[in-house]
């Protein structure tokens, strides 16, 4: 089968990114062949182990193919990016014309017998109007529906467009349900899928202590993502013996009010920057409590990476999160219920002292626990994990695939 994979940012090591570069492994794998089109900063370069050089095409922002930075499906990613909802019409005029060339090119190079985009949003729209009788599968990561909240304007004029993609992939059942309100999608051609975690860089080994509990966040450095509530909680703790390692990074101001809030921390924090998956990996391994206190998500799959490597979990309970895990384990997984947001995923004013106090009472108990020598639960991890792996999560894409070329089953 040759599947021509399209997305819009650069396919690195956002929750997007990591996604799509595992699906073109796992396609690899499987003896298909693969095409990419996406979006990628000026001087971006493709690993040649995961796709070859004459089978990319990419649309450069920075002064290359746009003048502008690339505009991120969230208002805050790890590189400089533009904002969807600040673009001038000019400018977005030239996105969809970029796109819609580079996506042309590839299909008449290729000849795909299927487009397989990520987003729910503008490339995913081009892509389905330049090729009508190609079968298409969309995979929502949860930021496109964001960016139609965020955008109105903009998804108004996408909607009928989006309304015509054959199969659309979902990571929860939550998700599916958002995709029907937002987009009018046929519920009947949404299929719930999840995300996976890589068993090759993610894995568990017997953790050592040293007297100090290691807890970590990764992901963007921004207010969405509550690390500035992770950073406060901490503070109200900080006579327990804790390290936080902070893995990731944003631009402009929101990264600037991260790393000043982490500074109070002093020697109780070090800031790793972006990691590659091995690293990450690595440092998962040898820590005992993950940290994701975010206001929004799809379908956080760093959870499974952290879990994977024996981790302890506090996260916030997202419907995404919730469908992962079901409900609290008592030494493993642990997590907390935000009130009613102001906006899609900023808290009121008025509750961040509680959500402080609940936060800090929560990481008290599970650094606690670590010092109470609480071993891991083994048979928890394996079972809560054992169905995200890659591999199986790609079998069930696999299956989307193939309902829609029967002739190719076999």
């Amino acid at each position: 089968m040759k599947i021509l994979h399209i997305i819009s940012q650069s396919p690195d090591f956002t929750g997007s990114g990591k996604f799509i570069r595992e699906i073109i492994r796992q396609s690899t794998r499987n003896n298909h062949e693969n095409y990419l089109v996406a979006g990628s900063q000026a001087d971006f370069e493709m690993s040649r182990a995961l796709i070859a050089k004459d089978r990319c095409i990419f649309v450069r922002f920075d002064g290359k193919d746009l003048d502008y930075p690339i505009p991120g499906m969230s208002d805050v990613m790890p590189y400089q990016s533009s904002v969807f909802s600040k673009l001038s019409k000019h400018d977005m005029a030239a996105y969809k014309k970029a796109f819609k060339n580079k996506i042309q090119q590839a299909i008449t190079r290729f000849q795909p017998d299927i487009l397989h985009t990520h987003h729910l949003w503008v490339v995913s729209a081009l892509a389905r109007t330049a090729a009508l009788k190609i079968p298409m599968v969309t995979t929502c990561h949860g930021t496109c529906l964001r960016q139609h909240y965020l955008c109105p304007d903009i998804g108004r004029q996408l909607t009928k467009d989006l309304q015509r993609i054959d199969q659309i992939i979902a990571l929860s059942r939550d998700q599916k349900q958002n995709i029907v309100k937002t987009i009018g999608a046929d519920p009947l051609n949404i299929n719930v899928i999840s995300g996976g975690y890589n068993q090759v860089h993610f894995f568990y080994e017997p953790k050592k202590f040293d007297g100090i509990v290691d807890l970590v966040y990764a992901g963007k450095l921004s207010s969405a993502k509550g690390v500035p509530w992770l950073l406060k909680s901490l503070d109200r703790i900080r006579d327990l013996p804790f390290r936080l390692h902070m893995a990731g990074s944003s631009s402009g101001r929101e990264k600037q009010v991260c790393l000043k809030l982490a500074g109070k921390l002093g020697s109780k924090m070090v800031y790793h920057g972006p990691l590659s998956h091995d690293k990450l990996g690595e440092l998962m391994r040898r820590s005992h409590i993950f940290i994701l206190p975010s206001f929004f998500e799809g379908l956080p799959l760093v959870l499974m990476e952290a879990l994977a490597c024996g981790c302890r979990i506090i996260t916030t309970a997202l419907p995404g999160v919730k469908e992962i895990f079901g409900t609290d384990h008592n030494t493993m997984v642990k997590m907390i219920n935000l009130p009613e947001l102001k906006t899609i995923d900023t808290p009121h004013e008025k509750d961040k002292g509680d959500l402080e106090n609940l936060l800090a009472k929560t990481l008290k108990h599970s650094i606690e626990s670590v010092l109470g020598n609480e071993e891991p639960d083994i048979d928890y991890i394996c079972s809560a994990t054992g169905q995200f792996t890659w591999e199986k999560v790609f079998l069930r894409i696999e299956k989307v695939y193939a309902g829609l070329l029967p002739e190719k089953r076999n």
